[in-house]
């Protein structure tokens, strides 16, 4: 990994906070994800599973953590068993965690090898009355291969087939849900690292620049300050390009005169920024294009304002629609007829914003906790709003993240310019 690990402490915590919703004599296991196949004998990067890693801190393969706080012998509280390295793995793949090294990095005191594993979790079994069992419970999940988790799900089942059995993820949902400061120190950095990539575009970006080159300058950029590189898949959309949300073809030339909208962030630590940029390829917007963008950029900030402990992001979205509303009325791009006629399931605004102002974020971009619990303190959102015009070519999306305070917000992405005359300053600089 070429981040540099988190405080333990983190981790230390985020296993009591579980723990402590856990039914008496209860056990809880969590895997490692899998290395992803592709073809021949290609894998993909490792990504470990963000519940282990929230739990443990070990990004590493082959993982296994198992909790049991009321087990009679203290040391088997909590267990995390590592895979065993030799001379041809290090030689082959390279350095492994000692158990040291994942005592240090966990706070976790009994390390064993993974081929330990089923005799020492059938002596624990032998005492649980309940299991709690980990599965992707994210509410847009689509999963359509098994995981190392299901795939557990399953031998556990079959081989203990009348211990009680629980889900982990509600409880993982509760630890995950507010950052700690240690957390919001990591996405910090993934933002810091996230406005150096978009600092060295905004002065590389001209007219007939590909956007594949731009894709190219942020990666080179996150890569040098000790990212893994992109939190997702970018979004560099030049033209009539910006007006499709999932655009990631980033294959097409920008020209004179397009706005090029760009969706990207760093990850670091496996913590992720997501930020959105729109910017005129020639360094200058138009006068529609500076209307465009300001009326996004007014919702943006009024929108951030609701970011508050207790508003629930349903009822956000519905006042943020009123709001864009407002704007496009504002840009003649909707009249008082639309908004009358409208359908309420799908008002007129939809037709140039048809996607939601906010979502959580952190271990995942799409971070897992419920959409309809009320917003508190230590919760990070995105806050994107956008309008997209088909007819003119023309997509303004403007994006930060930002974390819920006792009082308001603070905004992680504060320091990445976003005004238009900024945004002129700097590509012309």
């Amino acid at each position: 990994m070429k981040y540099t690990p988190l405080n333990k402490e983190l981790y230390i915590q985020n296993r009591k906070q579980f723990v402590a919703q856990m039914k008496p004599n209860s056990i809880a296991v969590f895997n490692s994800n899998d290395i992803m196949p592709t073809n021949a004998d290609g894998t993909m990067v490792f990504r470990q599973n963000n519940d282990l890693l929230s739990l443990s801190g070990i990004d590493q393969e082959e993982s296994i953590l198992v909790m049991f706080p009321d087990f009679y012998d203290k040391s088997f509280s909590e267990v995390l068993f590592l895979k065993e390295t030799n001379e041809n793995i290090a030689i082959w793949e390279g350095h492994k965690f000692t158990k040291e090294e994942a005592q240090e990095i966990s706070g976790i005191k009994n390390i064993v090898w993974v081929s330990s594993f089923e005799s020492i979790f059938n002596t624990l079994m032998a005492e649980a009355e309940y299991v709690y069992l980990n599965t992707n419970e994210h509410i847009r999940a689509v999963v359509e291969v098994q995981t190392r988790d299901r795939r557990f799900l399953d031998w556990c089942m079959n081989k203990y087939p009348i211990h009680k059995y629980e889900r982990s993820a509600p409880l993982m949902h509760n630890v995950r849900t507010s950052k700690s400061q240690f957390e919001i120190d990591a996405m910090q950095i993934a933002c810091d690292i996230t406005e150096k990539g978009f600092r060295r575009v905004a002065k590389f970006v001209k007219p007939g620049v590909m956007e594949y080159e731009i894709e190219a300058e942020y990666l080179h950029e996150f890569v040098r300050n000790r990212s893994r590189g992109f939190a997702y898949t970018p979004i560099v959309a030049s033209g009539h390009s910006a007006c499709v949300l999932h655009y990631i073809d980033n294959n097409q030339e920008c020209k004179d005169g397009d706005l090029l909208l760009m969706d990207v962030g760093a990850e670091y630590a496996n913590y992720n920024a997501d930020m959105t940029r729109t910017i005129p390829v020639n360094g200058k917007f138009t006068k529609r294009q500076k209307e465009v963008y300001n009326a996004v950029l007014r919702v943006k900030r009024e929108a951030t304002k609701m970011l508050r402990p207790g508003n629930v992001i349903p009822e956000y979205h519905k006042e943020v629609g009123k709001l864009m509303e407002n704007e496009l009325l504002g840009l003649g791009l909707i009249d008082k007829t639309d908004i009358k006629n409208q359908d309420t399931s799908n008002p007129a605004y939809k037709k140039y914003f048809m996607h939601g102002t906010s979502h959580h974020i952190g271990l995942d971009v799409h971070d897992v906790p419920n959409i309809y619990q009320k917003m508190k303190e230590g919760m990070v959102f995105t806050v994107e709003p956008g309008i997209y015009i088909r007819e003119e070519s023309l997509g303004v999306r403007l994006e930060n993240d930002v974390v819920i305070t006792k009082d308001g917000t603070f905004d992680l992405m504060r320091n990445i310019p976003i005004e238009a005359d900024e945004i002129e300053d700097l590509m012309n600089s």
